[in-house]
């Protein structure tokens, strides 16, 4: 089985650029690159940041492309994005009882849950007791089946100290209701335009650069969060019964592999 990971698109109104970049034509980019290489893909999952400032012309703007995939496109939401105006564009997302933007859907693979770790107005993500009590009830409904997470902030530090500020409040409440769940096999995450690859309590963990801007290699700074130029990726994951595989792919390398006697090199 084969999905398609993408994340952090902040998108603005199409046609302006963000930290002098075009996050619309990034989005693009990436689209068109999926259709083209990975078209057989199960479903493609955004986890959160859809929006920089939760316009409705960015939403429109997402709408427009996402229609395009060949493969559903589960939609997360991330500290930057607004929950309205995204219902305005996207009707159809499902949501749970209480309203928020999350949804479970079950394959032959495996039970593969899409949370909403947005607290509106705060950069750092909450995972209140109304949105626990629904994850409690799919684990209990997956049993022992595979279960697959997906979320904006991650639940624990990642040792860039102006990430682990804002990641996921009271992350000791998310920790008791999947500690113990053997089953759960891998949480993929967004929020922090950095490849990450870990292991938390027994989870393997995975997320990667986002579509726009990045957030650099920085160990020592608190706060402002920096920006970088480093090139997007989006994540290609390959799940079996005994294994999950997740490849990043910079999309925007356009450079080709080419036979050069007995290795390979680069051909622009």
């Amino acid at each position: 089985m084969k999905i398609i990971h993408v994340t952090d698109t902040h998108l603005i109104t199409p046609g302006m650029s963000l930290y002098g970049l075009d996050p619309y034509e990034r989005l693009s980019a990436c689209v068109a690159d999926i259709r083209e290489n990975h078209a057989d893909a199960a479903f493609c999952v955004i986890t959160g940041d859809l929006a920089h400032k939760g316009e409705l012309a960015a939403y429109q703007g997402l709408r427009k492309q996402v229609d395009t995939l060949p493969m559903p496109c589960h939609l997360l939401m991330g500290n930057h994005d607004l929950r309205a105006p995204f219902r305005e564009v996207f009707p159809q997302a499902l949501r749970d009882a209480a309203g928020f933007v999350q949804h479970s859907l079950r394959l032959p693979e495996g039970d593969f849950l899409f949370l909403d770790t947005l607290d509106e107005g705060v950069n750092g993500g909450r995972y209140c007791e109304a949105r626990l009590a629904w994850l409690r009830a799919r684990l209990d409904e997956a049993g022992d089946r595979p279960v697959y997470l997906f979320m904006h902030h991650p639940p624990f530090p990642i040792g860039i100290p102006c990430l682990d500020v804002i990641s996921l409040a009271e992350p000791e409440r998310f920790a008791e209701v999947v500690a113990g769940r053997r089953n759960i096999r891998h949480l993929f995450y967004g929020h922090v335009h950095r490849p990450v690859c870990g292991n938390w309590r027994g989870i393997s963990t995975s997320t990667m650069r986002g579509l726009n801007h990045q957030v650099p290699f920085d160990l020592v700074t608190v706060k402002p969060v920096p920006k970088s130029h480093e090139p997007p990726a989006y994540a290609v994951a390959l799940i079996s019964p005994d294994q999950v595989i997740v490849h990043f792919h910079d999309f925007l390398d356009r450079r080709t592999l080419v036979k050069r006697g007995d290795h390979y090199a680069y051909q622009a």
